[in-house]
This record gives structure tokens, sequence and C-alpha cells, in this order.
């Protein structure tokens, strides 16, 4: 799979994602530091990349994807340190990644992950 990582992930979930064999790149590591949600999400779907963030907003914008295929991983934990997010997102992914491909917010949380599927209210067939 193809991952975009906004600022407030660490550099070492892209390279874990790297080392696990996916296509993996950090807004830092392209100088895009400072581009607002709205245009990162525009580049997320012009590349076909999945938007990992911790920013609540990026779910919002998803939500208003107007049927493009997009996905965002959102991470919703009290711990954040690198290895336990390493951890929750490999679970996730795991049970997660044809959802991903769809179009969908995937949200880690520490005991669990959600799948929400974009448009928002349809289901994985494609049916509201």
């Amino acid at each position: 799979m193809r991952f975009l990582a906004d600022v407030c992930v660490d550099v070492r979930i892209v390279k874990w994602l790297q080392a696990q064999g996916h296509d993996a790149t950090h807004l830092r590591d392209q100088g895009l530091h400072r581009m607002p949600n709205g245009e990162i999400f525009k580049k997320a779907i012009q590349e076909g990349r999945v938007v990992l963030t911790f920013d609540l907003d990026f779910s919002e914008i998803a939500a208003a994807t107007e049927g493009k295929p997009a996905s965002v991983i959102l991470f919703r934990l009290k711990n954040t340190r690198t290895p336990h997010v390493i951890e929750r997102l490999s679970t996730a992914l795991n049970h997660s990644t044809e959802a991903l491909k769809r179009g969908a917010v995937l949200v880690v949380e520490e005991s669990r992950y959600r799948v929400r599927y974009l448009p928002i209210g349809e289901t994985p067939g494609g049916q509201p």
C-alpha cells in the first residue's frame, strides 16, 4: 500500500512501513510540513496514498471527498510512543487493507479499531 504521513506522525513509523514493503513517505521528507490539511488530502488522493495522522480534521475532510477514493488512518491513542503506535497499526492493517483500498477512515484506538467507509453511510458492498 501507499502511505503519506502527516507531520504529527513519527518518521520511524514511515520507516517501519517501508521495511514492511509499503510505499510510504513523510511530509517532512518532501519539505511539505506546512502544507494545509486540505492540500495534504488532495495530494494523497492524486498519489493514491492513505493519510496517516493524529489530526481529527482529516476525518472531516475524508467525509467530504465527493466520491473520490481516499482513506485515512486516524490514531486515537493515549500511548503515542512509536513502538505502541506501530503495534496498533500492524494489528489494524492486518484486518483492514481491503477497506483502505476501497476508501475508509480507519480509527485506531488502544484496544480496538473501527472502519468507517467513505462516503459516510456506505457499507462494504457500496450500499447505504
